[in-house]
């Protein structure tokens, strides 16, 4: 297992900078053993078993907060429950938008018999808000900035992806986008606001992109 690009840590709390293709959590198997947490837990032994506070994509990349013990845990679990979390991405569209800013609210859940692929679904989907606007675009490709409200699984990029969202693909995005592809998903968690579990101090983290 290779070693964790660590922005931050203290007797509390760790946040890590993720690389696109490192699981969140370990999934089953042995070949999903490698993860943030199984490579933070070889670092810190102490640490409770289930540090990770929230998760990432695999494909995404960027900021990572987890917690060394239990009410830490608790504690930052409730700040994003409660949308207390201030959440910010850095992405790439395989195209240009038209517009230069807006919001999008989209209801969309799990499609069961593709997971984990999400689908749109007016009547039983759960709402995704996501807040955007276009940072440049070059080359036919558009850099944007997402402020997620919600947090469900894969929602920037099926808010970027759908017709009713933005209609453009991230791209590297093997599940939304269109081949052939030839980079990681361009998909950045890129700067984090949280308040500290113990002190209360406020904190931000900002990891710029490698894209």
């Amino acid at each position: 297992m290779k070693a964790l690009d660590i922005v931050y840590e203290d007797n509390d709390i760790v946040v890590v900078n993720k690389p696109s293709g490192l699981l969140s959590i370990p999934g089953r198997g042995i070949e999903k053993l490698d993860s943030v947490t199984t490579r933070l837990k070889k670092i810190y032994p102490h640490c409770i078993e289930q540090p990770a506070v929230h998760r990432l994509d695999m494909d995404t990349s960027g900021l990572m907060v987890l917690a060394f013990d239990a009410a830490g845990h608790r504690n930052l679990s409730i700040q994003f429950q409660d949308r207390q979390v201030y959440k910010r991405y850095i992405a790439v569209l395989d195209g240009v938008l038209d517009a230069d800013s807006g919001r999008m609210e989209l209801p969309f859940r799990l499609d069961v018999d593709n997971r984990p692929l999400q689908i749109y679904d007016e009547e039983y989907g759960k709402m995704g808000i996501t807040e955007w606007r276009t940072l440049e675009v070059s080359d036919g490709l558009t850099r944007v900035e997402f402020v997620p409200l919600t947090g469900r699984t894969h929602q920037l990029r099926v808010h970027s992806a759908h017709e009713k969202g933005l209609g453009v693909p991230i791209v590297g995005d093997l599940f939304y986008g269109v081949g052939p592809f030839h980079c990681d998903l361009q998909l950045h968690a890129t700067e984090l606001r949280i308040k500290h579990p113990v002190t209360g101090e406020r904190l931000t983290f900002i990891k710029e992109p490698n894209f």
